[in-house]
């Protein structure tokens, strides 16, 4: 399982309107140039976070992308979610009445592990808000997943 491009850019973008765009619209062109993400591709995702009624366009001089809510409000699986961004370590299709073992319906031996996987994710990603990204609330809020806090793996054969 990996999460793509998509899901990826999206987060960079919100978080950078977040950031950016205190009570102004903020250009796409100027998030595009300060995280490096195509300004094309940008407006395709833009796009689908409108949809996901996540952001506002405001059109005009001096027109731009508002964040539709606070910060602390959007979770970051709302914004993965918007984009269509599948985060499923299964290789179960969800709704598929085929199982993970091809032509099958019956499911692989590691299907469970998987699929609390995916649970846990969405859980984390669902309890981290941008208002958490922005503001460097992440490792604090979740300390396992700051690299020092982290154990190093002992080698059986050591």
């Amino acid at each position: 399982m990996k999460l793509t491009t998509k899901g990826r850019y999206a987060v960079m973008a919100m978080a950078d309107l977040a950031r950016f765009g205190t009570g102004r619209p903020v250009a796409l062109a100027d998030i595009a140039e300060r995280q490096e993400i195509s300004l094309s591709y940008l407006e395709q995702l833009f796009a689908k976070l409108r949809r996901g009624d996540l952001v506002k366009s405001v059109r005009g001089p001096g027109g731009g992308y508002l964040l539709s809510r606070d910060a602390d409000d959007i979770r970051i699986s709302d914004v993965i979610m918007a984009v269509d961004e599948p985060l499923n370590a299964t290789r179960c299709e969800v709704g598929s009445p085929k199982g993970c073992m091809g032509n099958s319906s019956s499911r692989c031996i590691t299907h469970d592990l998987w699929a609390e996987l995916s649970h846990q994710i969405h859980l984390f990603l669902g309890s981290v808000s941008l208002g958490d990204v922005i503001n460097g609330r992440v490792a604090t809020t979740h300390p396992g997943a700051r690299a020092s806090d982290q154990q190093p793996i002992s080698n059986a054969a050591d």
